[in-house]
């Protein structure tokens, strides 16, 4: 599996929300947007029911880990969550399958991460990217870390457990880090 990358840019951001509505479809347009608010892996965002969100909570088990996440939903999470709920009433993951004629006739299923991967590659491809399902996790620690400077607090909302594996999981490197001593001078 290829490397993907945080998205450092907040206009590029924005632009892939907008070119996977485009090329692609409004449901993948917000799984990236809700993915980015949620920093779920992949497995975890697709596997979200709507019986899984209290009020402004998402609660669920981490299939990787097993653990439990339990995400306070931002307003920005919550407006798009809204937008699918009032758009497809019936459904019972927030990102269901239903294109297809399958789908219409079998009982509910969640959308495939190959579709996903896809779709994003798609995109990626258009801007030179390295663009997975992976960046939209990848790219809310790095901007929690560029706006607070506190890995640990990073390591937490990705629930990892080493400062090494966070720090290159968001794609700091050694030069950004170099740059940061050369640039703060006390």
């Amino acid at each position: 599996m290829a490397e993907v990358q945080a998205i450092k840019d907040l206009d590029t951001v924005k632009l892939i929300s907008y070119l996977l509505e485009k090329r692609c479809s409004k449901q993948m347009s917000h799984i990236w947007n809700i993915g980015l608010n949620l920093a779920l892996r992949i497995s975890d965002l697709l596997s979200v029911k709507f019986t899984d969100i209290q009020n402004d909570r998402l609660i669920i088990f981490e299939s990787k880990t097993g653990k439990l996440a339990e995400i306070k939903l931002n307003q920005k999470a919550l407006a798009f969550i809204h937008e699918v709920r009032v758009t497809h009433p019936n459904h019972v993951y927030l990102f269901q399958s239903y294109r297809n004629q399958q789908a219409k006739s079998s009982r509910p299923r969640p959308l495939s991460r190959r579709a996903v991967t896809r779709a994003f590659a798609l995109v990626g491809e258009e801007l030179n990217l390295k663009l997975g399902t992976h960046s939209m996790r990848k790219t809310r620690g790095y901007h929690l870390y560029h706006k607070t400077q506190d890995i640990a607090r990073v390591m937490k909302m990705l629930r990892h457990s080493s400062e090494a594996t966070t720090l290159r999981y968001i794609g700091i490197t050694q030069e950004e880090i170099d740059k940061d001593f050369e640039e703060l001078e006390l």
